[in-house]
C-alpha cells in the first residue's frame, strides 16, 4: 500500500453503519488505492490516540474503499466508535497472510463463524461468491448472542439468494420472532452433511467459540490440515518487531493471522 510500512496514509470515515449497540462498521475512503488479500489486516491510526490491527469486512476487490467492522472494547476503539463522518485516520499495510484461496478451489467451503468474527468471515465470503464457481458448494455456519448480537443483519436476506450458498445461523438466547437454531453455533455443524474428502473449513470468532468449533469439526472428521484458523488475538505492531502476538515459533502478524490448524495444534494454550 505504501513504500514506508510505518507510516500510515490518510482515510476519510466516509459512513458509519450501526450494526448492533456495540459494533460499527466504518466505511473509510483514500485517495490511494487501498489493496490487499482476504484474511490480511491492517493498521488503523487514530491521531493522537494510537493504533490497533484490524481485518478488513470488506472484498478486496473494492479497492476505492475499506471497511472495518469493529466492537467497542477498549480505549481505541472506544475512540474510533466515537467518530462522526468525515473526520480523519490513518491506515498502514496491509500486513500478514489471509486465506489461502487455491486451497479450496473445487472444495466445499465451510465458514463457521461467531459474533464479530464475521468481519473477516465477510470478507471471505464475500470473495468466494464473486468466484463462486471455482467451488463446489459454500456453507455458512453463523452464531451470535441474541438475534439483536448479529451483524450484517440487512445482508443476509441477499446472501440467501446466492446460488451454491447455504446458510444456517444461531443464537444462544432466542427472542420473539426468532425462527431459526436457539443454541451454540457449534450446533449448526449437526445439521448439514460435507464431502468431508473435499471440504476446507474456516473458523473466526471469540477463543472459546474457536476452541470448541474446532474440536467439533476434529469430531466430524475434518483433518487438522483442513481447517483454517483466523488467529487475530494478540496483535500490535503488525510487523513482527514487538513479540506480542508471539504463537510459538510463529509471529501472528506474520505467519498468520491465518494457520491451518495443523501447524499449531500442538502449541500451549493457543486458545488463551
Amino acid at each position: 500500500m505504501v513504500e514506508n510500512p510505518y507510516l500510515p496514509i490518510e482515510a476519510k470515515v466516509e459512513k458509519i453503519i450501526d450494526e448492533t449497540s456495540n459494533i460499527k462498521t466504518f466505511v473509510l475512503k483514500s485517495s490511494k488505492k487501498i489493496k490487499f488479500e482476504t484474511g490480511q489486516f491492517v493498521q488503523l491510526t487514530i491521531p493522537g490516540s494510537g493504533e490497533a490491527p484490524f481485518t478488513p469486512s470488506s472484498s478486496p476487490s473494492q479497492t476505492e474503499k475499506i471497511e472495518l467492522t469493529v466492537m467497542n472494547v477498549g480505549l481505541l476503539t472506544g475512540k474510533l466508535h466515537e467518530m462522526r463522518e468525515g473526520e480523519v485516520v490513518g491506515i498502514r499495510g496491509p500486513y500478514g497472510r489471509g486465506y489461502p484461496l487455491d486451497d479450496f478451489y473445487k472444495k466445499e467451503v465451510l465458514i463457521l463463524g461467531g459474533g464479530v468474527g464475521m468481519a473477516p468471515l465477510r470478507s471471505l465470503l464475500l470473495t468466494l461468491l464473486e468466484n463462486v464457481d471455482k467451488f463446489r458448494r459454500i456453507v455458512l455456519c453463523y452464531g451470535a448472542k441474541t438475534p439483536e448480537d448479529i451483524v450484517y443483519k440487512g445482508a443476509f436476506p441477499e446472501w440467501q439468494k446466492k446460488k451454491k450458498l447455504e446458510i444456517l445461523r444461531s443464537v444462544d438466547k432466542a427472542a420473539p420472532g426468532w425462527n431459526e437454531t436457539e443454541g451454540l453455533v457449534t450446533v449448526l455443524l449437526d445439521k448439514i452433511e460435507m464431502d468431508l474428502k473435499n471440504s476446507a473449513a474456516v473458523v473466526c470468532g471469540p477463543p472459546i467459540m474457536m476452541k470448541f468449533g474446532t474440536l467439533k469439526l476434529l469430531d466430524l472428521g475434518y483433518q487438522p490440515e483442513n481447517i483454517y484458523l483466523s488467529m487475530e488475538k494478540n496483535m500490535s505492531c503488525g510487523l513482527g518487531k514487538c513479540g506480542h502476538c508471539g504463537l510459538g515459533k510463529y509471529f501472528v502478524c506474520k505467519d498468520g493471522p491465518v494457520f491451518k490448524y495443523d501447524l499449531i495444534k500442538d502449541i500451549p494454550d493457543i486458545w488463551l
